[in-house]
């Protein structure tokens, strides 16, 4: 189960970095710098970028330190994939969503000194395939978190917080007590 867990994983950070690493190519390719091609007309339009900035044009020229950003955020996903281990599969997916878009544009950084960008829809800065799985799985994480419901806590963990044991259920893959907390005013196993 943990090798189909991580194969997943991969497969879904491999996929985002090749959507957006062809798209991005395919747009060099085909437009000039800051040419615009309405794909529907006055909703959205291909607009050639390079961004060597970060979201809406913040930290323009700081391509060190969004590249150590980038550097960091991987390193704290791959923490969290190997020693947390998430239960969630939700969580599993953002995490893989934010890791495939954080190495697309990290390519383009490293590579090109910043970011290539197309998607317009004029009232939005403009944006690539990596913007849109790091924005999901961001989205997708937040709502687990906030939301979700399914907590890894180990028994010592929760006698610590809430004073006394938990009934737990044992995760068979990774043999880690996981405690599923219900918010109906009250903890069910």
């Amino acid at each position: 189960m943990a090798s189909r867990r991580g194969a997943l994983f991969a497969t879904i950070v491999a996929v985002v970095v090749a959507a957006d690493q062809v798209s991005k190519a395919v747009v060099r390719d085909s437009l000039e710098l800051f040419e615009q091609v309405p794909v529907i007309d006055g909703v959205l339009w291909l607009t050639r970028i390079h961004n060597t900035g970060a979201a809406f044009g913040i930290l323009r020229g700081q391509q060190w330190l969004l590249i150590s950003a980038a550097i960091l955020m991987l390193a704290v996903v791959a923490y969290v994939m190997l020693r947390v281990r998430p239960v969630s599969p939700w969580a599993r997916t953002a995490l893989a969503l934010v890791t495939g878009g954080a190495i697309g544009n990290l390519i383009d950084r490293v590579v090109l000194g910043g970011v290539t960008d197309f998607f317009d829809l004029g009232w939005f800065p403009v944006f690539n395939v990596a913007d849109i799985a790091l924005d999901v799985g961001v989205a997708i994480l937040v709502f687990v978190l906030l939301v979700g419901g399914e907590h890894i806590l180990t028994h010592r963990d929760h006698s610590a917080e809430e004073g006394g044991p938990l009934p737990l259920d044992v995760d068979e893959e990774s043999h880690r007590e996981v405690v599923t907390v219900v918010d109906d005013g009250a903890s069910h196993a």
